[in-house]
């Protein structure tokens, strides 16, 4: 069975060792796990807090969910000092899945009427609002923390021609989760005739227990020779100038030229997609409600995963694997200069279902992949605590970016529309924010490429 899914996967991913192939099918399987409970909860946040709250504030909300993430850095980075890798990837997920349980039983008991208000502080707020922002946060720094984890790991445990074609296997074997999570479950209480959401995000809770025991499995199952990493003739020399630490991560990220690089190439894609989503969502929340929207969002991210499982069947990951890292990162500014034009251009809930869904796809299967492949030339600490700060607080620093941007829209359809205020808000944002971020992302892209083939060529940690 081994020996015919190698044959059938050798022209997409390249060809693999039998070991070598077993240990990315038990990566594949923790990452579908990740990604099939990330892409569920995804349209459960965005239909509870559109239900609860409203989409006008979703801005705000992402700026929340920056400082909680905050100090969660802070704690895993110590944490990272103490406890093994692996181990601390079992606290991280049973945290959030016992988190998920507690959100299941609040949604599922607790009432969101208006007239159910608590008072804190002196200050009455709704129950509705609160439950919404508080979900809002936990679904955020999960898909911040726990994917951003698994990266740190696989790059840990992977040599640099190893993780040209098993970083691309993994991310199509993720995408199964991604299409099955969120089409299946979050359909699923709208099929049952179900009021609310707790169903689905029970079933995520448990998913999320799956990639815990996977992610076992991969460690006791793996032979020890397959978990090796790239080490570079001068690594002792640079881990000696890193010291332990809670901001160790963060110190890192900024004293590197090479981490401020990698940094905007997660954070550009995100500031911009963070504008389109926003337009989306409010598009969405007018047409649709309740578990309704739920399953629209729901199809959407499927619609992601499937697209992106589509670019990497039809062998998008052999870009980087023929022609180098460098072109992959170089064609993700221009193909998102395509898409901002298109945004700029058309105002419809149907054109920015595709324009959304295939960015993101894009970014998945071909940006994704070869921004993990730049973290191999860099030490331990770095691998583990800096990639943990740049893909979480780039990631979501970046929608903080986007949603400041955001706020915007609101007053411009106040004043002007839905229709021209939607236009006129699309076209400040292209030209004055998206354009000029992709003129410096391509530069940037250059600029890690020739880094990174220069690292690996020469045997040497970059940082």
């Amino acid at each position: 069975m081994i020996s015919f899914l190698q044959k059938i996967v050798k022209p997409i991913f390249g060809q693999f060792e039998r070991e070598e192939f077993i240990k990315f099918l038990r990566m594949g399987a923790v990452f579908s796990f990740i990604i099939g409970s990330y892409w569920t909860l995804r349209p459960l946040k965005k239909a509870i807090f559109c239900t609860l709250v409203g989409a006008s504030d979703t801005p705000l909300a992402k700026m929340g969910s920056l400082f909680f993430l905050i100090p969660i850095l802070l704690i895993y980075t110590k944490m990272i000092d103490v406890y093994k890798r692996e181990k601390t990837f079992y606290i991280i997920s049973g945290v959030y899945g016992i988190l998920a349980i507690i959100f299941t039983l609040l949604l599922a008991y607790v009432p969101t009427s208006e007239v159910c208000k608590l008072s804190i502080a002196g200050w009455s707020i709704n129950a509705a609002t609160l439950l919404g922002y508080a979900f809002y946060f936990f679904v955020e720094t999960y898909g911040s923390m726990i994917p951003a984890l698994f990266w740190s790991i696989a790059a840990d445990t992977t040599s640099p021609d190893s993780a040209k074609k098993g970083f691309s296997f993994i991310v199509a074997l993720g995408q199964l989760g991604g299409i099955v999570g969120p089409y299946f479950i979050a359909s699923l209480p709208r099929r049952l005739g179900l009021q609310t959401s707790a169903l689905a995000l029970f079933i995520c809770a448990v998913t999320i227990g799956l990639s815990m025991f996977f992610l076992r499995r991969f460690f006791t199952k793996t032979p020890p020779t397959l978990l090796a990493s790239f080490h570079g003739e001068n690594e002792q020399k640079e881990e000696n100038k890193q010291e332990p630490g809670f901001f160790e991560g963060l110190k890192l990220l900024v004293s590197h030229k090479y981490l401020l690089a990698i940094f905007a190439v997660v954070a550009i894609p995100e500031i911009i997609t963070a504008v389109f989503d926003q337009h989306f969502d409010t598009l969405a929340s007018q047409q649709y409600t309740g578990t309704h929207l739920l399953e629209y969002l729901g199809t959407y991210a499927s619609a992601v995963n499937i697209i992106a499982l589509t670019f990497l069947l039809c062998g998008i990951g052999n870009i980087t694997r023929v022609f180098g890292l460098g072109i992959s990162l170089v064609l993700m500014p221009i193909l998102y200069a395509g898409a901002t034009l298109g945004f700029i251009t058309l105002n419809s809930l149907t054109f920015l279902f595709g324009l959304m869904a295939s960015s993101k796809a894009i970014n998945y299967a071909l940006n994704g992949p070869a921004i993990k492949q730049l973290y191999i030339p860099t030490t331990h600490d770095v691998r583990l605590k800096a990639q943990a700060w740049i893909e979480s607080f780039g990631s979501r620093g970046s929608k903080l970016s986007g949603g400041v941007v955001n706020l915007g829209l609101k007053p411009m359809q106040k004043a002007l529309g839905p229709i021209a205020g939607r236009a006129q808000h699309a076209m400040y944002a292209g030209y004055f924010l998206m354009f000029p971020l992709l003129f410096c992302w391509f530069f940037i892209a250059i600029f890690l490429g020739r880094k990174h083939k220069q690292a690996i060529t020469d045997k040497k940690m970059v940082c």
